[in-house]
C-alpha cells in the first residue's frame, strides 16, 4: 500500500513536463490520478506510462470545460482528494511591445485557469475532512523578470489567490499551497531557449548561460524534483504546512 493509497488526484497541465512528472509520482505513490490537458495524445502517452492514471482533455480557461471534468472525475472516483493546478504558458515580450490580447492570453492560462481549477477542487472537497491543493506557480510570481512582465504578473496573482484561500481553509483539514519553481527542463524551457536565441542571435550555449545566470547552482530544475515536492505537500505529516509558496529553483529565491 502506497503513501496515497486510496486517494484521488486531478492534475492539470499533465501531459508533459512537470504535469506528467507530478501524476506520475503520485500514481507511483498509491493514488489514482486524472492527467488533463487540451492535447489528448499526450494525455493518452502519459496514462500509458504509469498504472492509475487516466487522461480527460479540459481547457483550464474555460468554465463548462473546468466543470465536466470534475463531474467526470466525480462520477469516476467519487471525487478529488488532491488537485494539482500545474496548467500554465509563457511567451515573451518586452513590455513597451505587450498588446492587451498577449495580455490577457497570459492571465487566462495561468492565473483565470487557476482560479478555476482551485474553486472547482475546493468544491470537489467540500465534503471531506482532508484535502491537498497544490498550484504550480514560478519563481518569478516571488521576484520580477524582465520581458515577462504578464508572466510575472499572474504567477503572483496565483500565489496571493493560493495564500488567500489557505486562510479560509485553514480549519477545514483541506491545506493550500504553491510550488516555485525555477527554470525547468520541460518544453516550456526548450521555447524559452529557442525565442531568446530568436531575439538575440545568441547561441543555444549562450542563451543557456543567460537564464542560468541568476541561479546560484548553475544549473536548471528537474521536473521530478517538483513531483517531488507536490508528493511531500501531499504525503503524511504534510497537515500544518499551508499557505506557503516553496521555491524549488536551487536558491535564486
Amino acid at each position: 500500500m502506497g503513501k496515497l493509497s486510496g486517494k484521488h488526484a486531478v492534475v492539470t497541465g499533465g501531459g508533459s513536463g512537470v504535469g506528467a512528472a507530478i501524476a506520475r509520482k503520485l500514481a507511483k505513490a498509491g493514488a489514482t490520478v486524472t492527467v488533463s490537458g487540451r492535447r489528448r495524445e499526450a494525455l493518452d502517452e502519459v496514462a500509458k506510462s504509469q498504472d492509475g492514471i487516466t487522461a480527460r482533455t479540459c481547457d483550464v480557461t474555460d468554465p463548462d470545460s473546468v466543470a465536466s471534468l470534475f463531474a467526470t472525475v466525480s462520477d469516476d472516483h467519487g471525487g478529488a482528494d488532491i488537485v494539482v493546478a500545474n496548467a500554465g504558458a509563457a511567451q515573451a515580450s518586452p513590455f513597451a511591445k505587450l498588446d492587451v490580447a498577449s495580455w490577457r492570453k497570459t492571465i487566462d492560462v495561468n492565473l483565470t485557469g487557476v482560479y478555476l481549477t482551485i474553486h472547482a477542487g475546493v468544491a470537489a472537497m467540500e465534503n471531506k475532512d482532508w484535502g491537498r491543493i497544490v498550484t504550480i506557480a514560478s519563481v518569478a510570481g516571488l521576484r520580477g523578470y524582465p520581458y515577462v512582465a504578464h508572466y510575472c504578473a499572474a504567477k503572483h496573482g496565483a500565489i496571493g489567490l493560493t495564500r488567500s484561500v489557505a486562510m479560509e481553509l485553514a480549519t477545514s483539514g483541506i491545506t493550500v499551497n504553491a510550488i516555485c519553481p525555477g527554470y525547468t527542463e520541460t518544453p516550456m524551457l526548450t521555447e524559452a531557449l529557442d525565442n531568446v536565441m530568436d531575439k538575440t542571435g545568441m547561441n543555444r550555449d549562450e542563451a543557456t548561460k543567460a537564464l542560468l545566470r541568476t541561479n546560484p547552482m548553475g544549473r536548471f530544475i528537474q521536473p521530478d524534483e517538483v513531483a517531488q515536492t507536490v508528493l511531500w505537500l501531499c504525503g503524511p505529516n504534510s497537515g500544518a504546512i499551508t499557505g506557503q509558496a516553496v521555491s524549488v529553483s536551487g536558491g535564486e529565491v
